[in-house]
């Protein structure tokens, strides 16, 4: 089940950022105005050689995200993927070679980040570099860029809060919490931070831990699986590591917490109530199937709350107040914010964090602007054409 609806999304998914891309710069219309005397336009101009940096999580898809609209702006791209999941942007380079991309358009670089990354990022003469990577990467990147005076957008993760006030759907917001553990919890997008008001706690508790337990660890080419295994033992050795600091730290156990087995990579869903707000657990992202939970008072604790940690890449609030939806959507710092709902995209919709969630926007528009230089051409009225 898992991996045919991995694979449906995915390649849907990858298919639809190449058909969106080309449709949008085929409409695209430029601006167009008089003023002093003159007919303005503004032109955009492919920026040139363009380097894109994909994490291991969702590589195919991230991939086809960042590609499809450099391409669309008449950039070539060198694609270099994350070491530990380098076949799905290889089957890609062997769709673009069956589609008779011209030679030299698509590139495909595999490497490890501190050598061929570092290699690409630094050449001079790459004039755009797109990453998806964690913040201490994205530092990196920047201070090269920096020093070629390069523009780079950077998707640095997140900790998303889900916020849930006590006039929700109770079951709604339950088992849309659950699906923060779908892929292991290795989604950059996932509300983690579970912060429900006080009043509806114990409710939304026993709710939230019947719709877990119909999850199924498993792997990902069984039809019954729910959630897949950790991507690297490294990774789950991380993943371990802030559930024991977590507890040896005071904060509490609610459940989960092991591994599944000692022979896999698969980790427990696991939910934690942290001692304070300022734990180590609420502050950094764990990236692995772990929530942490929380209570809240009134609107003003909750804004307060989801705005607490130094990311600000995504949001979710279920209420049944459109009043109460929009206020928070004014008062909170993230990028995207979903109500009542989760992972809901539109392509046209610029995507990108906040702090230290990363820079710059991609999607529809925001992407092709970004992938371009922008020239305004100014005619005089009197000019003649001949």
């Amino acid at each position: 089940m898992l991996e045919e609806s991995l694979r449906r999304r995915v390649i849907a998914r990858g298919a639809r950022n190449f058909r969106a891309y080309a449709d949008l710069a085929e409409d695209y219309q430029s601006r167009r105005w008089a003023s002093n005397g003159t007919h303005n336009t503004v032109l955009r101009m492919p920026a040139g050689p363009t380097v894109v940096i994909t994490p291991w999580n969702a590589p195919f898809l991230l991939s086809t995200w960042k590609i499809a609209p450099a391409l669309a702006a008449g950039n070539t791209v060198v694609l270099k993927p994350a070491e530990w999941a380098p076949l799905s942007c290889s089957l890609l380079m062997d769709l673009v070679l069956e589609a008779e991309f011209p030679a030299g358009v698509l590139n495909l670089v595999q490497g490890f980040g501190d050598e061929v990354g570092a290699a690409l990022v630094s050449d001079p003469r790459v004039r755009r570099i797109s990453f998806t990577g964690s913040p201490q990467t994205g530092r990196a990147i920047g201070v090269t860029a920096a020093n070629n005076l390069v523009p780079f957008t950077a998707e640095l993760g997140g900790k998303g809060p889900f916020v849930v006030y006590d006039d929700a759907d109770l079951e709604l917001a339950a088992r849309q919490a659950a699906q923060m553990y779908d892929d292991a919890g290795q989604v950059c997008l996932a509300g983690t931070r579970l912060l429900v008001q006080d009043s509806i706690r114990d409710d939304f508790l026993d709710r939230f831990t019947s719709a877990t337990e119909r999850h199924v660890l498993g792997d990902s080419r069984d039809k019954v699986t729910t959630i897949s295994p950790l991507i690297h033992p490294d990774h789950l050795r991380r993943v371990e590591g802030f559930v024991e600091r977590s507890l040896a730290a005071g904060d509490t156990l609610v459940f989960g917490g092991e591994r599944l087995r000692r022979d896999g990579l698969w980790f427990e869903p696991t939910l934690i109530e942290p001692r304070s707000n300022d734990a180590e657990i609420v502050q950094n992202e764990v990236f692995g199937p772990v929530l942490t939970l929380q209570t809240f008072t009134d609107e003003d604790d909750a804004i307060a709350m989801a705005n607490s940690t130094p990311y600000g890449l995504s949001a979710m609030v279920f209420t049944s107040n459109q009043k109460k939806a929009e206020r928070f959507g004014l008062g909170v710092r993230a990028g995207t914010i979903w109500v009542n709902c989760f992972l809901v995209r539109d392509l046209t919709a610029p995507f990108g964090g906040t702090g230290i969630s990363g820079i710059g926007r991609e999607g529809g528009d925001y992407a092709l602007d970004f992938y371009s230089d922008l020239k305004t051409f100014q005619v005089k009225e009197e000019t003649t054409h001949g």
